[in-house]
């Protein structure tokens, strides 16, 4: 079983989903009863998987396994043979980059599913594209097949392109074709890159393919013209292809536009999901495939990699600021807090490159709570405004209990989550071999004053000020919606007290692929 688990915390919400399909369409009970099934029993193997299961192996353990082909140091690795005549295989395994994700996800799966109760339009026909969006965000987390990675990458497109055009707002339509076109652009790129390391090197495997990147064999010689595509050598024309289908997904600016419409439009349980995990695809396939695979072309572009992430903050988070609808603005401030992520990463440095993962993690659970929190107060009024509000703090105090320690969460509050990641992110980038980052650092500080600014300024509009006699009777928050919010605003505090409880994880697998990039760098 353990060896086969990643399997099973993976297609759980598939067999759940086969189930849901056979179900009558009348039977909603039955029907949420099963989503919540799949999702609970993934819930569970996954944190057992994060809390017993993965052990912590010291980076020495990890770079002695390369003698046996694993420069990785996976854990729970299961290979099979899948399609013979293009090498494809089952290749599935997780190191301390994805076990957190893994966890997260099945986590936020669970809650999407309390949190998607009160959809009754087209029942069961959205339980089973919740459950195939599960298979395919768990399904990239695991694969160690570039094929396989890539298959797993399309599977979640198609249902979140559809749970967004058909139960999202009025602009539904548009928002959906808006996010299917972005992200099958760079689906596109990325398949020519993935066919072309293919061809070059003979495999999908990206342990093997992160070796011969390492030991400088991944050259083209074999492609027509010897791999140069527009002026550009092999590995960069395929860093920059790997890069921009990532890039659109993080969303780093100016791939970001698809993200805001998205979120506006698309329900509250699958804006959760898609600001808490899907957004942390991006980060994580720049981490498992598009570096380690031309470590030189990360090297070269390192300084405008961070720029772009220092824009994503900066112009996030003053977006933000000028926002009336509540959800936008969060939306925006999702562009800016994914933007230390990028930053992070490009600084090159192990507190650069752990605040840049730690900080995947941390906006998932912030992000998560800030988007339920803005469903609770559409639900009663059934309007985002922030200027329609004010003095819901006298009506809803337990509501406006929450909503504080969402919001301190995103503004990085010490004693919270984001703060470690953010602050990590910012002096692991002042380190930077390339003094010019230090620049990038100081002018990054402006997102963290727009971001104080938007939040308190929301809270202000919302929460405080006179009371609106409109709202004289509103309900305040119920049992269901705090069960939802509890487990990521627990999880801010939790890890902003206890960081080591992700660090510790993360740290040896981060050391270990600075080394691999060091290599060709």
């Amino acid at each position: 079983m353990q060896s086969q688990i990643l399997t099973w915390i993976t297609f759980l919400p598939l067999i759940g989903m086969a189930v849901i399909l056979l179900l009558p369409k009348t039977s909603m009970n039955a029907i949420k009863g099963v989503s919540l099934a799949a999702t609970f029993l993934a819930m569970v193997l996954g944190t057992w998987l994060y809390f017993y299961g993965f052990e912590q192996k010291s980076l020495a353990e990890i770079e002695a396994a390369r003698a046996t082909g694993d420069i990785l140091g996976a854990q729970f690795v299961q290979r099979i043979d899948w399609i013979d005549s293009i090498k494809a295989q089952y290749y599935v395994g997780i190191d301390g980059l994805s076990v957190a994700l893994v966890w997260l996800t099945t986590v936020l799966l669970f809650v999407g599913v309390i949190a998607s109760f009160g959809m009754e339009k087209a029942g069961k026909a959205y339980y089973a594209l919740l459950l195939m969006l599960e298979v395919g965000i768990l399904g990239v987390f695991v694969s160690l097949d570039l094929f396989l990675f890539y298959v797993f990458w399309e599977v979640m497109l198609l249902p979140m392109y559809f749970l967004i055009g058909i139960w999202g707002g009025p602009r539904r339509e548009y928002a959906a074709i808006k996010f299917f076109l972005y992200t099958l652009a760079g689906s596109v790129l990325m398949l020519v890159a993935i066919v072309a390391l293919r061809l070059d090197s003979g495999t999908f495997s990206i342990p093997q393919l992160t070796e011969l990147a390492v030991s400088g064999k991944l050259l083209g010689m074999s492609l027509p013209a010897n791999g140069v595509l527009l002026g550009m050598d092999f590995t960069t024309w395929v860093f920059w292809f790997l890069f921009v289908g990532f890039a659109i997904k993080v969303p780093v600016w100016p791939f970001h536009t698809w993200l805001p419409d998205a979120h506006v439009e698309a329900p509250t349980p699958i804006s959760v999901i898609l600001a808490g995990i899907l957004l942390k695809l991006g980060g994580y396939g720049m981490l498992r495939a598009c570096f380690p695979l031309a470590p030189d072309a990360f090297h070269e572009s390192a300084f405008i990699l961070g720029v772009l992430g220092v824009i994503s903050i900066v112009y996030g988070a003053f977006v933000a600021l000028g926002q009336s609808d509540f959800k936008k603005m969060v939306a925006y401030s999702s562009v800016s807090h994914m933007g230390y992520v990028l930053l992070g990463m490009a600084a090159f440095t192990v507190w650069g490159m752990e605040g840049a993962v730690l900080q995947m993690f941390n906006h998932g659970t912030s992000s998560a709570a800030l988007f339920l929190i803005v469903g609770v107060i559409y639900d009663r009024a059934h309007h985002r405004d922030l200027n329609g509000f004010g003095g819901l703090s006298q009506l809803m105090p337990r509501y406006w209990a929450l909503t504080t320690l969402g919001f301190f969460a995103a503004l990085g509050l010490p004693g919270l989550a984001g703060f470690v990641s953010e602050a990590m992110t910012l002096v692991g980038s002042f380190q930077a071999a390339d003094t010019r980052f230090q620049v990038l650092v100081l002018i990054s500080t402006l997102g963290i004053v727009f971001t104080a600014a938007f939040l308190l300024y929301a809270m202000q509009r919302v929460f405080l000020g006179k009371k609106n006699a409109k709202y004289e009777g509103i309900e305040e928050i119920n049992f269901r919606e705090v069960f939802c919010q509890a487990p990521f605003l627990f999880l801010c505090v939790l890890f902003g007290i206890l960081p080591y409880l992700l660090l510790d994880w993360m740290h040896p697998s981060v050391q270990n692929l600075i080394n691999i990039l060091k290599v060709q760098g």
